[in-house]
């Protein structure tokens, strides 16, 4: 049982899910097999938080650099995240899920794009939970778009040099309106954050495990939870005495 108080539980929680490949490697299993159970563990690890209270999830699906995989994974894994969307959509309006999907998506098919445009708005209003799925996505690319995006505002005089500050340029990434996340969760035991939310995760709480994605559970995500509640989140200032 987690004896923790709600004010010590991360509101915004963020997961690389990594390991996939790996995991089906020791099991002697095509990779495509690591990424379909990895992608099944989304609804046991949603639950969780559903059950703790925590209201806010992003999770690391694809990134920009995957494109370079074989194009029999990418294919895969855009299908999977096909069938995902047709298959959660019900799920996510009755459990009142605000899914959004964040990256670019110049690269993913119509049919995709059209999935994710579909169950995007049809639990838009939900205010329970909001699931954040990063697809195609790349923390450099995000603050490039946001530059870009900028300097296009200083240009038509919507805005002018002296008015960017932090919270204005916070406006233009991919998460405007969604705090920035409390704890970071890299499954599969390496050390770095992989391009993922790199302006967003500048004073967020950081817990890796060597445990590959599909095999994460519940004592796993506890575990994490524990390790958050015990850190003095400083932000830079010094502990008074």
């Amino acid at each position: 049982m987690l004896n923790i108080p709600q004010d010590k539980l991360p509101h915004h929680i963020a997961i690389i899910m990594d390991g996939n490949g790996r995991w089906a490697k020791k099991k002697g299993l095509p990779r495509i097999e690591g990424h379909r159970v990895g992608m099944e563990k989304i609804r046991e690890i949603m639950d969780i938080c559903f059950k703790m209270g925590i209201k806010i999830l992003t999770l690391y699906a694809f990134s920009q650099q995957n494109w370079n995989r074989p194009p029999r994974e990418v294919n895969f894994l855009m299908s999977r995240f096909g069938r995902y969307l047709d298959k959660e959509e019900k799920d996510l309006k009755k459990k009142k899920v605000q899914l959004r999907v964040i990256g670019r998506r110049d690269n993913l098919s119509s049919s995709l794009k059209e999935k994710i445009k579909r169950v995007t708005l049809s639990t838009q209003n939900n205010q329970g939970f909001i699931l954040n799925l990063a697809i195609s996505y790349g923390g450099q690319e995000e603050i490039v778009d946001a530059v870009r995006a900028i300097s296009l505002a200083v240009k038509k005089g919507v805005i002018s040099p002296q008015d960017i500050n932090k919270e204005l340029f916070k406006r233009y990434l991919y998460t405007p309106d969604i705090p920035y996340p409390d704890l970071l969760i890299r499954t599969g035991g390496e050390f770095r954050v992989s391009n993922f939310l790199l302006w967003q995760i500048a004073y967020t709480e950081i817990w890796v495990t060597p445990v590959y994605w599909p095999d994460f559970n519940e004592e796993h995500f506890l575990e994490a939870l524990r390790d958050y509640a015990k850190r003095d989140r400083r932000f830079g200032r010094i502990k008074e005495k």
